[in-house]
């Protein structure tokens, strides 16, 4: 007898209206060819925690701002965390999944990263700016965010908030990563349409500064995305570590590159789950 396929439970939100983006299109096609692979299902958000129980892993991928569902996200990692279910990305990243906390520690830290604080008494230790860019702890896809000057900040309500300068930018550039493994970069070479992107070619301080995240980060497997902005002095600093859901942007590779990621993908996924599942 062939020995049974993992069962898969993929968390997905097909209808979510993202910006610039399709995440049905994305997530159709991942799972057509992980199905070649793995015995699986799809679920909305707010079935999973309900569905869990009858797979063998739960797979997050283009799930929505958590901040639209937090009770049931909360529910659901809470109840993963308890019966030691498996779930990809796993549950100890310390980025976006987690909120928005890491750019305080990150910035605390001396890594290259916009600067951050989350008290407007501490807006003299970040660079002078005309303007600021408030945003919520636990936002996500710009919910939230706003752009106000520095005359303003004083007015501000004291809550869950980040406060960042407004950086100039040339444009902004994102490494994907499966695993510890580096895939590919994309780029908006319009910094006024962020999600209008094409593929870049990565240097090698490009990915230097990528994998200090990724490493930092700890994640041992799953997906995760280095958002950066290129500066006029031509730096890099993050923007973002998503690490929970991050959309893909397969639809800007061509289609050699966008194989190979999703070999990596499934490759990854097998020895998550195989790992866990064969007896030591």
């Amino acid at each position: 007898m062939p020995a049974a396929r993992p069962r898969l439970l993929y968390v997905t939100y097909l209808a979510y209206q993202a910006r610039g983006r399709r995440y049905c299109d994305e997530d159709v096609h991942l799972t057509s060819r992980l199905r070649d692979h793995f015995d699986l299902a799809l679920c909305h958000p707010l079935d999973a925690a309900a569905l869990m129980d009858g797979f063998d892993a739960v797979v997050v991928r283009n799930s929505g701002p958590v901040l639209g569902y937090q009770r049931e996200y909360d529910a659901f990692r809470a109840r993963a965390l308890a019966t030691g279910a498996l779930v990809y990305n796993p549950l100890t990243g310390k980025a976006d999944m987690a909120g928005k906390q890491y750019l305080l520690d990150l910035t605390a830290a001396g890594y290259p990263v916009i600067p951050t604080v989350d008290r407007v008494e501490d807006v003299g230790r970040l660079p002078a700016a005309g303007q600021y860019v408030v945003k919520p702890k636990l936002g996500a896809d710009s919910l939230g965010l706003r752009v106000v000057s520095g005359s303003r900040l004083a007015g501000l309500t004291a809550g869950d908030i980040l406060i960042q300068p407004r950086v100039d930018f040339v444009h902004e550039v994102s490494f994907y990563f499966v695993d510890d493994d580096f895939q590919y970069a994309l780029y908006a070479p319009d910094p006024r349409r962020r999600w209008e992107l094409v593929p870049y070619a990565a240097t090698a301080a490009d990915l230097e500064f990528a994998r200090r995240f990724v490493d930092w980060n700890d994640l041992g497997h799953g997906i995760q995305r280095v958002d950066a902005c290129r500066t006029p002095d031509g730096g890099l600093l993050l923007v973002e570590l998503e690490d929970l859901n991050p959309y893909l942007s397969l639809e800007a590779l061509p289609e050699e590159a966008r194989d190979a990621f999703v070999t990596a993908f499934t490759a990854s996924l097998s020895r998550f789950v195989q790992g866990a599942l064969s007896p030591a």
